[in-house]
């Protein structure tokens, strides 16, 4: 039976997740929500919090991944990000990632939004 959105969605966000830990970003959780918004990747390195948002898709027929990630979306992540660091009582820089993964190709984008 072939996998459905969510099932590939989850699939990304492991691999995105490795890709980041490799690199040696330190995860500090995955799937936050807070009202209508989520990020996918909570990362930390010294001193500093990326959110990180993972599309995906199985080839670029359709466009880059990247372009998934609407003027829209990227105020709903600010939002949540904001959220996140009340709760949290975090008070440190803080950076807008997004991976693109295209069939087996991954590329970071830092500090894009």
């Amino acid at each position: 039976m072939p996998l459905n959105t969510t099932q590939k969605g989850k699939i990304a966000e492991q691999q995105a997740q490795n890709y980041l830990q490799q690199q040696g970003y330190e995860l500090l959780t995955t799937n936050y929500r807070q009202g209508r918004g989520e990020i996918d990747l909570i990362m930390r390195k010294p001193n500093l919090v990326i959110f990180v948002e993972v599309k995906s898709r199985k080839n670029a027929d359709f466009g880059n991944p990247e372009i998934a990630v609407t003027p829209q979306k990227q105020n709903l992540i600010q939002q949540t990000a904001e959220a996140y660091l009340l709760a949290n009582n975090l008070h440190c820089p803080i950076r807008f990632d997004i991976i693109a993964i295209t069939g087996n190709e991954i590329e970071h984008f830092e500090d894009v939004f």
